[in-house]
C-alpha cells in the first residue's frame, strides 16, 4: 500500500532525526529544534561545557538563566522541589508555559549557579519531547536567536547562528510568521512560593495560565 510505506518511511526518518539530535547533544553539541512556541537551541543541561557554548552562541550575559526541558511531567520531581499539586502541573504541562520552581541537588551546579530556582518546560511538541526522553538528563533550552533580538519561527530566521550549531531540525514554520503574538514565547510563572504565583513573562498563554492558577487552585498573584 503506497500510503503505508510512506508512513513507514516518515516514522523511520523521525527516529533517525531524534537519534541524530540525541547523538549531537551527547557529544556536547548545540541543536536547534522546533518547540510549541518558537525555535529553540538545546544542549545537555548537565554538560557544563555545552551550557557555556549556549551563552556564547546567544551573546547572552551569564546572569540570565536558562530553562530546562523535559519530555514528561513526572521527570520534573527529580530536578525540582515541587510545592504545588501534581494535578496543577498536569493542567499546565505539556504546554507553552515555563514553571519556575526551586531546583534540586540533581541539577548541574554550573547551570544558573546564581539562583536557587529553575524554569522548567515540557513543550507540547512531539519532536522535542521525544528528544528529551532519548537523553539521560534534562536539556537546557533557550530561544534560537541572539539575545535582545526577536524570537524565530523558521530556521532561516536564525541563519547567523547556523555555523555554531551541530544540527538543525527543520520542523517548518511555527505558528503565523506575520503575527507578533506568535513570537512571545512561553508564559513564565514562578511557583516557588507556596500559595502564590508571580508572572515573570506574560508570553503567549497568560490568560489561560492565570485562570487555572487563580480559579482552580486559589493561588494569589504577586507583583513581579
Amino acid at each position: 500500500v503506497p500510503g503505508r510505506s510512506a508512513d513507514r518511511r516518515c516514522r523511520a526518518g523521525w527516529r533517525e532525526a531524534v537519534a541524530a539530535a540525541a547523538g549531537a547533544l551527547q557529544a556536547g553539541g548545540l541543536v536547534a529544534v522546533p518547540t510549541d512556541t518558537v525555535y529553540g537551541v538545546a544542549c545537555l543541561a548537565q554538560d557544563s561545557g555545552a551550557v557555556r557554548s549556549i551563552y556564547s552562541l546567544k551573546g547572552r550575559c551569564g546572569g540570565k538563566p536558562l530553562a530546562i526541558c523535559l519530555g514528561d511531567v513526572d521527570r520534573l520531581y527529580r530536578y525540582c522541589h515541587v510545592n504545588v499539586p501534581d494535578e496543577l502541573l498536569q493542567d499546565l504541562l505539556p504546554g507553552p508555559v515555563t514553571l519556575v520552581l526551586k531546583r534540586s541537588e540533581e541539577l548541574n551546579k554550573d547551570l544558573n549557579p546564581f539562583t536557587s530556582l529553575v524554569g522548567v518546560r515540557v513543550p507540547n511538541h512531539p519532536f522535542i519531547r521525544e528528544l528529551a526522553r532519548a537523553c539521560s538528563g534534562p536539556l537546557a533550552l533557550t530561544s534560537a536567536n541572539v539575545s535582545c533580538q526577536a524570537s524565530t519561527l523558521t530556521v532561516s530566521e536564525f541563519q547567523d547562528l547556523w555555523p555554531q550549531l551541530s544540527l538543525i531540525i527543520d520542523g517548518g514554520p511555527i505558528g503565523d510568521v506575520q503575527s507578533p503574538e506568535c513570537r512571545l514565547g512561553s508564559t513564565v510563572v514562578d511557583l516557588s512560593v507556596s500559595g502564590k504565583f508571580t508572572i515573570i513573562r506574560p508570553g503567549c498563554a497568560l490568560r489561560p495560565t492565570v485562570e487555572i492558577l487563580t480559579q482552580k487552585y486559589g493561588l494569589i498573584p504577586e507583583p513581579p
